[in-house]
């Protein structure tokens, strides 16, 4: 096991060195910061079971990819960051959720919600908002599940709810 996660910090470092736009790595705290949240998560390289080196097939640029004893995956990827798969155990099924988000997809996601709430507030907020919303949620599901602490991204998106509601109301 000790050669598995030793074997994956060597390519985490050499990845990380030349992303450091996307994701920094702390290998004495075993942290991650995904630089575009500027969200932090420890890793576990005790639990840490395989890696896999990949080729993005649209981009061609190399990623990274962290299997859990527990199931989960994390991803080093550029430009995204750190990536990770939804959860939907809050939303049900979502329609158009891609396999594999990032927190840069919810910051992503989050501005056009407020752009129909705010920069068309006259207008009542169109179905795709609701849609949005839910891709939002199922996003920060999956990064909790991975480790990284959303509650202040939850609490934004819930005041976005909150409005949608009212001027559905």
């Amino acid at each position: 096991m000790d050669s598995v996660a030793d074997g994956a910090k060597a390519k985490v470092r050499e990845w990380a060195d030349k992303h450091k736009h996307a994701v920094l790595y702390d290998e004495p705290e075993s942290t991650f910061l995904d630089v575009a949240s500027g969200k932090l998560i420890k890793v576990a390289w005790r639990d840490l079971t395989a890696f896999e080196e990949k080729i993005h097939p649209e981009t061609k640029d190399p990623y990274i990819v962290l299997l859990f004893e527990s199931g989960k995956q994390l991803a080093l990827v550029d430009p995204g960051g750190l990536a990770f798969s939804p959860s939907t155990e809050n939303t049900g099924s979502v329609q158009d959720l891609p396999p594999v988000v990032c927190l840069r997809d919810f910051m992503t996601l989050k501005q056009r919600v407020d752009h129909y709430l705010y920069d068309h507030a006259a207008e009542p907020p169109p179905r795709e908002c609701l849609d949005l919303v839910m891709t939002c949620i199922a996003t920060l599901d999956g990064a909790r599940a991975v480790g990284f602490d959303v509650g202040d991204l939850e609490g934004e998106l819930a005041k976005s709810l909150d409005e949608i509601e009212r001027r559905k109301s």
